[in-house]
């Protein structure tokens, strides 16, 4: 019997050294993996994001900062992912272009869900706190509501002032091709400035009636006076385009003014006063209301010309 203590003491003894190597080998890979999730998670950070919400990133200050917001509807899934392929792929020099949706509040469970999914995915949409409208203060709404949502309140921030030099407003049914809107743009005052496509159809005077809601576009500081004036906030119903136009009339402001037509106009058929031929020096296209229309305008423009060849695909 007193053999076997010798024999139950190494037993104990070599069971602790076995713990004790278990334990340092598992300490070893955690600290592996810890090290390996750092990475994974330090080159998830570093993926380029298409649709950054900061309006300085991926940017210099030097740049031309826009914010084109597309006001739509929340049950408009399609016609946003389209519209994502179309402004994703396109990549305007010297500018900082952000493309936003932009509607009032969520009404229904399945776009409590699946807009937040959006807003996960690719954070390019602004719900505003309004009840869903065309003519009755949405486009107020829009642009008064964007000094405070885009106010930096850290005293230590490296974003810069205006977050955007300029702001549109434009329709899901309106193609921009973003090159030509910022060349545009390069030699144009940053402030006081209203932008767009003059009604009626035959004038070509910037300064007599309005721009047309097919998309406009102001400096920043008229972003800042239509949330602080009364005028807008006393006028918020009618066609919201030519509302804006009476808010800049009877506040004496746009002294800059410049009118893009023809480079702007609506799609050419059916032919009208407002339509015009589809040409190389275009800014924008309006009016395509249906797929056919905008196949047949991106064909035009050659959107496709940058694909890359692959085996991957074919496509004739």
């Amino acid at each position: 019997m007193k053999s076997a203590r010798p024999d139950r003491r190494s037993f104990i003894l070599s069971s602790f050294f076995f713990i004790l190597f278990l334990c340092v080998l598992a300490s070893i890979n955690e600290v592996r993996f810890d090290s390996l999730l750092k990475f994974g998670q330090c080159a998830l950070s570093n993926t380029p994001s298409s649709n950054n919400s900061s309006p300085s990133a991926n940017s210099s200050l030097d740049d031309i900062r826009i914010l084109i917001g597309i006001l739509t509807l929340p049950d408009q899934y399609n016609r946003r992912h389209f519209l994502r392929l179309i402004y994703g792929t396109q990549t305007p020099a010297g500018a900082r272009v952000d493309v936003k949706f932009v509607f009032c509040n969520l009404t229904k469970e399945d776009q409590k869900v699946l807009v937040a999914l959006e807003i996960m995915r690719y954070d390019d949409i602004i719900i505003l706190d309004c009840k869903e409208n065309m003519n009755k203060g949405k486009t107020y709404t829009y642009f008064s509501s964007l000094p405070e949502m885009l106010r930096d309140t850290d005293e230590n921030s490296t974003t810069p002032y205006p977050p955007y030099h300029y702001v549109m407003k434009t329709d899901d049914d309106s193609y921009f091709r973003l090159n030509n809107l910022v060349d545009s743009l390069r030699e144009l005052p940053r402030e006081d400035l209203y932008y767009g496509y003059v009604i009626p159809c035959p004038s070509m005077d910037p300064f007599v009636h309005y721009m047309s809601g097919m998309g406009y576009l102001i400096s920043w500081d008229l972003v800042e006076w239509i949330r602080e004036s009364e005028i807008p906030k006393n006028h918020l119903e009618g066609p919201e385009d030519k509302t804006f136009g009476d808010w800049i009339r009877e506040g004496h402001r746009g002294k800059n003014r410049f009118n893009a037509k023809w480079s702007m106009y609506n799609y050419p058929e059916p032919a009208t006063g407002c339509t015009h031929e589809l040409w190389p020096d275009t800014i924008a296209v309006h009016l395509l209301k249906n797929q056919e229309k905008w196949i047949r305008t991106l064909k035009y423009f050659n959107v496709t010309d940058n694909l890359k060849p692959s085996k991957l695909y074919h496509i004739p």
